[in-house]
C-alpha cells in the first residue's frame, strides 16, 4: 500500500494524524484492520435490533477540551476562556453553521442534566453538575475544599488542559497558565487516599473525589491518582461531560468523512502485519508497543524499551436493554450521564487495591454509563458499565457487577430485556490495541506518564525513518482527544 503518508489505524488518534496530514496536502491512505472505522469509537446492536451501544468509549469530555479538536473544529461546545469571578463556569460554543462549515454537521454533543452521580448506602447521591457552585453547595462541610481543588483546576480553563494533554509540549508562552499548572501539580501528584483524607471531611466528598480518581484504573495509594481525579473533575465544570447523539459511531464516521472530503484514502478491513507492507514516506502507526515489535526491526535499545512497557489492569464490560429507566433508589441519580458505584472512599480504594494485586473483587469499583439519561436516540433504555479485573482475566464478572447495580438500584434485573457481556479476551479480539483487555493503552502510572512508551522527548518519533506512534501508549495516553496524532502528524509534517 503506497502514498505520501499512511496511517493505520482508524482510532481518535489515527484519524486525527490522518486528517492533519491531509490538511497539509499530503496523499494520505488510511488503513483499518477491522471492517468498522474508529477504534475505541464504535458502536453496534450488540443486545436487541436497534438498540445502539458504544462498543468503548461513550462520554466525550476530552473531546470537547482537546486541542487538536478544538483545532479541527470538533467541538460543538468550545468553551470561552472562564471568568476568574464565575465558579460557575458557563459556556459558549460554535454555531451550528460554524460546526456544518468544519464538516462535521451531523455531530451532535448532548449533555445529561446530572454530570456524575455517586450513590451512598445511607444518604443521598453525591451530584456533579455543570455548575462548581451548585456541586459544592451539595457537599455541606466541604464546599469550600472542592471550590479551592477541583474548582479551582476549572477555573484555570483550557490554558491547563491544555498543559495537562501537552505534556511535552509545544505551548503557548502563557505564564499565568504555567503559575496554576504549578499550583495544580502538587495536589495532582499526590494519591488520591491521601489528598481526600486530608483535605476533605464529609464521606461524600471523599466518596466523590475517590469515583472520579479511579478512571486511572490504578491503586488509590499511587502517586498521581489525584491528578486524574482533580482533572476529570474540573471538565465537568469546564466542558461538561457529553455523549454524541446517536452513538459515539457517529463522530468516527464524521471524521472519516473530513479525511475523505480532503481527498484522504481510507480503507477498512486491511490488515498490516508488516511494515515492508507499506511504501510510504511518512508512517504513523495508532498501535501498542507490542504491535509494533511484531511489525518491524527496530534497533536493539529501543527494542528494549518497548519490550519494558506495561499493560495496565482489563476491564470486563456489559451492556444491557431495558424495558425502562435504572430504577435507582436515589430518584435523582436518574439524571446523571456517568454513574460511579462502589460506595466510599475506603471500599473503592480496597477494590482497586485487589485489582492491583491481581485479585477479583467481589465488590468492585463500577463505572455506569446511561446514555439514555441524554440521548433519546438509541432505540430504548440501553446501558453499559465495567469493573477493573487483572490484565487478561477469564472470569465472568457479571454477578458481581450487576450486584453493585442491584445494591444501589433495587430491581434492576428485572429490567434487563438482553445484555451483552465481553471480557479483556473479546475486547481484545474486537481491538488488537486493547491488550489484556487494557482500555488504557498501558499502566498509566507515575513512571509510564513520564515514558510513554519510552522515554524520550519525542515520544511519537520512532528510530526508523519517517516511522511515527500515535496510540494511547504514547503521551498524553487514554482517552478521545487525538493528541496523539496530533503530536505525531505534527513531527512528520515537520521533517
Amino acid at each position: 500500500m503506497s502514498g505520501d503518508a499512511v496511517v493505520v489505524g482508524s482510532g481518535p488518534n489515527g484519524l486525527v494524524a490522518a486528517i492533519l496530514l491531509a490538511q497539509a496536502g499530503r496523499e494520505v491512505v488510511l488503513l483499518e484492520a477491522a471492517d468498522q472505522f474508529g477504534g475505541g469509537l464504535r458502536s453496534a446492536e450488540l443486545t436487541l435490533p436497534g438498540r445502539v451501544h458504544d462498543m468503548g468509549a461513550t462520554v466525550m469530555a476530552m473531546a470537547l477540551a482537546s486541542p487538536a479538536f478544538r483545532e479541527l473544529g470538533i467541538s460543538e461546545s468550545a468553551p470561552k476562556e472562564p471568568d476568574s469571578r464565575d465558579p460557575g463556569l458557563g459556556a459558549a460554543g460554535l454555531g451550528a453553521a460554524e460546526v456544518k462549515a468544519a464538516g462535521l454537521g451531523a455531530v451532535e454533543f448532548v449533555h445529561p442534566e446530572v454530570v456524575v452521580a455517586h450513590p451512598l448506602d445511607d444518604r443521598p447521591a453525591v451530584l456533579v453538575h455543570r455548575d462548581a457552585r451548585r456541586t459544592a453547595a451539595g457537599l455541606g462541610r466541604d464546599a469550600a475544599v472542592w471550590q479551592a481543588t477541583v474548582g479551582a483546576a476549572a477555573r484555570a480553563g483550557l490554558p491547563l488542559v491544555d498543559l495537562m494533554l501537552k505534556p511535552l509540549g509545544p505551548w503557548e508562552p502563557r505564564p499565568r497558565a504555567f503559575a496554576q499548572a504549578a499550583r495544580f501539580g502538587v495536589a495532582a501528584a499526590l494519591p488520591v487516599t491521601t489528598l481526600a483524607r486530608r483535605a476533605f471531611r464529609t464521606v461524600e466528598g471523599r466518596a466523590v473525589l475517590a469515583g472520579m480518581a479511579a478512571h486511572s484504573m490504578l491503586d488509590l495509594r499511587s502517586p498521581i491518582t489525584s491528578g486524574y481525579g482533580l482533572l476529570l473533575g474540573a471538565l465537568a465544570h469546564l466542558v461538561g461531560w457529553p455523549v454524541v447523539k446517536g452513538g459515539s459511531q457517529v463522530l468516527a464516521d464524521a471524521l472519516v468523512a473530513r479525511f475523505r472530503a480532503l481527498g484522504g484514502e481510507a480503507v477498512s478491513g486491511h490488515r498490516v502485519r508488516r511494515l515492508r507492507e507499506l511504501d510510504a514516506e511518512t508512517v504513523v502507526l495508532d498501535v501498542t508497543p507490542r504491535q509494533f515489535l511484531a511489525m518491524a526491526e527496530l534497533p536493539a535499545g529501543y527494542r528494549r524499551g518497548l519490550e519494558r512497557y506495561r499493560y495496565g489492569p482489563g476491564v470486563f464490560k456489559l451492556d444491557w436493554a431495558l424495558d425502562g429507566p435504572v430504577p435507582w433508589r436515589d430518584p435523582a441519580v436518574a439524571a446523571a450521564g456517568t454513574v460511579h458505584l462502589g460506595g466510599t472512599l475506603e471500599e473503592i480504594a480496597l477494590s482497586e487495591a485487589e485489582m492491583a494485586r491481581g485479585r477479583h473483587s467481589p465488590r468492585p469499583y463500577v463505572l455506569l454509563v446511561q446514555p439514555y439519561a441524554a440521548d433519546d436516540s438509541r432505540g430504548g433504555h440501553t446501558l453499559w458499565a465495567y469493573c477493573h479485573v487483572p490484565n487478561g482475566s477469564r472470569v465472568d464478572m457479571t454477578d458481581a457487577v450487576e450486584g453493585q447495580i442491584e445494591r444501589f438500584a433495587p430491581g434492576f434485573r428485572d429490567r434487563v430485556l438482553a445484555r451483552h457481556a465481553m471480557g479483556p479476551a473479546e475486547l481484545e479480539a474486537g481491538n488488537p490495541n486493547l491488550v489484556g483487555g487494557d482500555i488504557g493503552g498501558g499502566l498509566a502510572s507515575l513512571g509510564q506518564f513520564v515514558r510513554r512508551p519510552v522515554w524520550s522527548v519525542a515520544p511519537w518519533r520512532t528510530p526508523l525513518p519517517g516511522v511515527f506512534l500515535c496510540s494511547a501508549a504514547t503521551p498524553p495516553g487514554a482517552a478521545v482527544h487525538g493528541m496523539g496524532g496530533w503530536q505525531a502528524a505534527r513531527l512528520a509534517l515537520n521533517r
